[in-house]
């Protein structure tokens, strides 16, 4: 789609797409990067950003080696590029809003320790219920998200409370306590109950930097004057469950993560402050349809798989 910014002097005509890419790069610091969150090849997102700086006349990005840093032009254009981003995605959406609430597109973020658990079910009776909203989900890691609702590129995020920065609103779903997961054969796996305090000596699987579930874990151990002794981390709880499985060590999941799994017990954690708080997160300043408000009121409304989970253990 082009847009045509016109002045005395010139006429000069942006493709949207360009300024999609533009704010990417800015965001990811990485041509590689941006390219993989657009999903686009890398030459062609660049060849992109080249020509939107030759259109502009200005250069936007300092190129030294693989650092990029935002000129002076850039920083000022950055902003002018999300605001009409915004309004493109806005308008968009005001236009569907015309044809009804049971039409449109919505695109829902949500990160991976969510996704999987939360999600399938409502997502498969919300598209029974609404058969002509187009809806697309992208699974991120929360930072990411936050800035693809900055970028208007997608509607709402599901990830968990508090987020960063004054610009988003959020609306809470559940709270789910957190459960402590240990291998069938171990010492604590007959207690209805434990102190994480309990595993001090134990190995620990911790998921990864850039998870948000990983800073609940650290909190609770925090509270509970446990230095977790870490020695794997993963992106997945899958993972982690199979290590656990095969006597590697111990972890801690929400409650939506607890199954039935050969190998693994899973016991309650004895501290009521150790919970996780989910939530929708969008944008102040984005349009909201009522596609967008019917789908989370379709959320509340069904009851999370958490709250269906008997307390206590669950075993193979």
């Amino acid at each position: 789609m082009p847009l045509t910014i016109v002045s005395a002097a010139s006429t000069t005509v942006v493709q949207i797409h360009q300024l999609r890419y533009f704010c990417a790069v800015a965001k990811a610091g990485s041509f590689t990067r941006a390219a993989e969150r657009e999903h686009v090849a890398q030459p062609s997102l660049s060849q992109q950003i080249r020509k939107l700086e030759d259109e502009l006349g200005a250069r936007l990005l300092d190129r030294l080696g693989r650092t990029l840093r935002l000129t002076s032009f850039g920083e000022t254009f950055l902003l002018r590029a999300e605001a009409i981003l915004r309004e493109v995605s806005d308008a968009k959406h005001e236009i569907q809003e015309m044809t009804g609430m049971d039409t449109g597109k919505l695109v829902v973020g949500a990160i991976p320790t969510i996704a999987p658990y939360f999600l399938p079910d409502r997502l498969a009776s919300f598209s029974r219920r609404f058969p002509k909203v187009q809806l697309s989900v992208v699974e991120e890691i929360t930072s990411v998200l936050l800035e693809r609702l900055q970028a208007a590129t997608i509607d709402v995020a599901l990830m968990a409370l508090p987020v960063p920065g004054d610009q988003f609103t959020s609306r809470e779903l559940l709270r789910e306590p957190l459960y402590l997961v240990v291998p069938q054969t171990h010492r604590l796996s007959s207690k209805a109950r434990v102190h994480l305090s309990d595993i001090e000596a134990d190995p620990f699987l911790l998921l990864k930097e850039g998870h948000c579930f990983r800073e609940n874990t650290l909190s609770a151990c925090t509270r509970a004057r446990l230095n977790p002794n870490v020695i794997f981390e993963s992106g997945q709880f899958a993972t982690i469950l199979a290590m656990v499985a095969a006597n590697t060590g111990v972890s801690v999941v929400p409650q939506m993560a607890v199954e039935k799994r050969e190998g693994c017990r899973f016991i309650p954690i004895a501290d009521e402050a150790a919970c996780r708080r989910v939530g929708a997160v969008q944008l102040k300043q984005h349009f909201r349809s009522r596609a967008q408000d019917a789908f989370l009121k379709h959320l509340q409304q069904t009851k999370s798989r958490a709250s269906v989970l008997k307390e206590g253990r669950l075993t193979a």
